[in-house]
């Protein structure tokens, strides 16, 4: 619904901007979508992201300072699917003057997950499936030459560029994530966001809280995950940057109890990427983070070591 009203208030924005203008202000809500914008727009945009490292999306609420960005946007681009639901009243009262776009508008819907604890809604997780990330970015591309019509071919080239990197990622992630044997074939972690990499890759994904860190944790969730955890000898768990990790620690020492040793497998990005100026700070330097936290704790040491290929070496971060 939100799209909905956005996309239509959009209809009634502003003309797009005059080619020789300065660069486009994009103002993005989140990390991964900031990263795409810059890729996509090249030096013709300056892309600024409200929510940083460790921020949790779910819970974010936007400061005096944020208000004033949006307000100055030429474009604000949001994920939607309900990841942003503490913004989503700004984010229709700023559609009502300023082109506000939705970029996983165009994701077809029978490739969106609808977990039945989100009675109807859609897991908004979507950058964990590249295959999904490039509906994103030419989303990303079409926004950026309704507002610089004039830029189109370099839009259209880069983004054909961030496809393609899109692609190898997908296929270099599925290549070391099937080095996991099958029975370890299982990641744990602090809330459910990791549905739609799981479904890509072939992975078991149990998350301590829901799709969204607003849900609580009880006791009870923890004693039948550690029942599950010690029956299944699992052999670790992972932390995320954006969540705290009080029950994932509680889960370690309910297996001790157990006679059962679980161990915290690595650090995962999750609603966050990492520090910028760091490849986790990217957005595929981000992906690539994860599926090697996730093959070295739950691949055999024995396994060959990960490999990189060179065609899809992760860029330098681009200037904020």
């Amino acid at each position: 619904m939100l799209a909905l009203i956005i996309t239509f208030l959009t209809l009634l924005g502003a003309t797009p901007q005059d080619p020789s203008a300065k660069p486009l202000n994009v103002v993005a809500t989140t990390g991964m979508i900031a990263d795409t914008a810059r890729e996509v727009g090249g030096p013709r945009t300056h892309v600024t992201a409200l929510m940083g490292e460790g921020v949790d999306p779910h819970l974010y609420k936007a400061s005096p300072g944020d208000l004033r960005r949006l307000q100055e946007a030429d474009l604000i681009l949001f994920n939607g699917l309900h990841l942003e639901g503490r913004l989503a009243d700004m984010l229709i009262r700023l559609a009502r003057r300023q082109p506000t776009v939705q970029v996983t508008e165009t994701i077809p819907e029978n490739l969106l997950r609808e977990p039945p604890e989100l009675e109807g809604h859609y897991d908004p997780h979507v950058w964990f499936d590249p295959t999904l990330w490039v509906f994103v970015a030419e989303r990303t591309r079409d926004a950026l030459i309704e507002r610089d019509p004039a830029g189109k071919d370099e839009f259209t080239a880069n983004c054909a560029r961030v496809v393609a990197r899109l692609k190898t990622l997908d296929a270099w992630a599925r290549a070391e994530l099937s080095r996991i044997p099958e029975q370890s074939r299982m990641i744990v972690t602090a809330h459910d966001a990791f549905g739609y990499f799981g479904r890509a890759y072939g992975l078991e994904v149990i998350g301590l809280q829901g799709i969204s860190t607003d849900s609580e944790v009880s006791i009870q969730s923890i004693n039948r995950l550690v029942d599950t955890l010690v029956s299944r000898r699992c052999r670790a768990v992972f932390v995320e940057s954006s969540v705290p990790r009080k029950a994932v620690e509680a889960l370690i020492e309910g297996c001790k109890s157990r006679g059962h040793t679980l161990t915290i497998g690595g650090e995962l990005f999750s609603d966050a990427m990492g520090p910028d100026g760091t490849p986790e700070g990217t957005y595929e330097g981000m992906v690539r983070h994860n599926v090697r936290t996730i093959v070295e704790a739950l691949a055999p040491a024995a396994s060959a070591p990960m490999h990189t290929p060179p065609s899809s070496t992760t860029p330098e971060p681009a200037p904020r």
